[in-house]
């Protein structure tokens, strides 16, 4: 039994020894638009393989483009990387549009699947102008054209002098590179091999593998020789990290956060110790203030959008006859139309959404204000207004100060006539706790 058992465990040393040597490459999948939940998955699924010394990172990539700020977060740690990382447009169908683009461009090894494309890296917020808005001096001096603001121009020079200087350190092609900011210019796989803005065209996963083995590549330590050939590849799925920022970054998700946020303070100062509503509040406000730190947020948007439910909420409590409601919605809706401060498509706030909730807070608003007015209307059942004009018997003779039975309890009364006991009176004053009352058959 002793020397089965040390068969046994030395065949499972071996065993492990065999899978540490084979070893293992992560393959982080991004299908999706370049936002801060992918940053933050791509970025942390690099940290773990350097931590577990793997020998190089697969990054799958399918997606249309994204935040500016999160494509150079990924292009900064890819930069920083201490083994490589590997950028696959995959699978057939898939694209590196925009800022695709230049995470490909900062890849240690560029790879691309059959009928894929890359390109169209031109800032969006420029390519949406065109209509009427001013041009520079010498726009169309060279017959094309060129972005029409100050600010349009310095962004497009800033992405060009950000993709040449990544074509520059990976040795890619650096006129094309310019062209796909300047032009918005796009290549298919074949093509970009052709003119070196990509290194390989590989159609499955073993067969990219089988190009990496062997190849020599320059990293942040120096010049590192691949030796994929055996290695087991294993997929990083997001984790509920990355999941949970992955909701909360989505524009409508925290949009509809901030709105509950502020209903949910509103209603917990309108009814303090409810506790439910502003519990949910102050959650649901923080995970939204996360959430547009994150984002790219026009702060007069956000401005707006406080001020116009403000409004809606001084129209309850203080009638404008609308002038305060209408300009609310006013201000909400356009604050909401100009909240992110991008033209990024999977970063926009639904419009739909935006005039949805929109009346809905009308509604609401127009609600609450038709309540108050019908309990305006309503008779007062306690307190003071109460008791004038009711009625009570007096229960004791007396001309002058006596007492009377009202509304179950004994009041102090006075009256400018005699009363018997037990006469119905009627109160017309109240004196602070003496009431002053007449005979109820007394003619008005």
């Amino acid at each position: 039994m002793r020397r089965l058992t040390w068969i046994l465990l030395l065949c499972l040393l071996a065993g492990g020894l065999t899978a540490a040597e084979r070893g293992q490459v992560r393959l982080l999948d991004v299908s999706d638009a370049i936002g801060p939940a992918v940053a933050d998955y791509v970025v942390r699924g690099i940290d773990a393989a350097e931590a577990a010394g793997e020998p190089l990172v697969i990054l799958r990539l399918d997606t249309p483009g994204g935040l500016d700020a999160s494509m150079r977060v990924i292009v900064q740690r890819i930069l920083a990387a201490e083994i490589p990382v590997v950028t696959w447009v995959a699978p057939s169908g898939a694209r590196a549009a925009s800022a695709g683009t230049f995470i490909m461009y900062a890849s240690h090894v560029a790879a691309m699947a059959p009928a894929t494309n890359l390109g169209a890296a031109t800032p969006v917020a420029i390519g949406a102008t065109g209509t009427g808005q001013p041009k520079g001096e010498g726009d169309e001096a060279d017959g094309k054209s060129k972005p029409g603001t100050s600010m349009e121009r310095k962004a497009i020079n800033d992405a060009t002098a950000y993709i040449h200087g990544l074509a520059e350190l990976r040795g890619r092609n650096v006129e094309w590179a310019e062209l796909a900011v300047t032009e918005a210019a796009s290549l298919s796989a074949e093509e970009a091999v052709q003119q070196n803005v990509v290194d390989l065209v590989v159609a499955d996963l073993d067969g990219l593998m089988g190009a990496l083995d062997g190849r020599v590549v320059g990293v942040k330590a120096g010049e590192v020789t691949l030796a994929t050939a055996g290695l087991e590849v294993i997929e990083q799925a997001p984790d509920w990290r990355s999941e949970l920022l992955s909701i909360i970054t989505n524009p409508n998700v925290a949009y509809m956060l901030m709105l509950l946020g502020i209903y949910g303070i509103f209603f917990e100062l309108a009814n303090p110790g409810a506790i439910v509503p502003g519990v949910i509040g102050a959650i649901a406000l923080v995970l939204a203030l996360y959430a547009f730190h994150v984002l790219p947020v026009n702060y007069a948007g956000v401005a707006l959008v406080l001020i116009g439910m403000a409004f809606m909420v001084a129209e309850v409590f203080m009638p404008s006859f609308g002038a305060l409601g209408i300009g609310g919605l006013a201000a909400f809706v356009a604050g909401s139309i100009i909240l992110l401060d991008t033209e990024v498509a999977a970063f926009s706030l639904s419009l739909p959404l935006v005039v949805a909730l929109a009346l809905t807070s009308l509604a609401f608003m127009m609600f609450v204000t038709g309540l108050a007015l019908r309990q305006r209307r309503r008779p007062v059942v306690s307190g003071r207004e109460q008791l004038l004009g009711s009625t009570g018997e007096a229960l004791e003779a007396f001309a002058g100060e006596g007492r009377v039975h009202a509304h179950g309890e004994t009041w102090s009364a006075r009256s400018r006539v005699p009363l018997a006991a037990g006469q119905p009176v009627r109160i017309t004053a109240i004196d602070g706790l003496v009431l002053e009352v007449e005979p109820l058959d007394k003619e008005s």
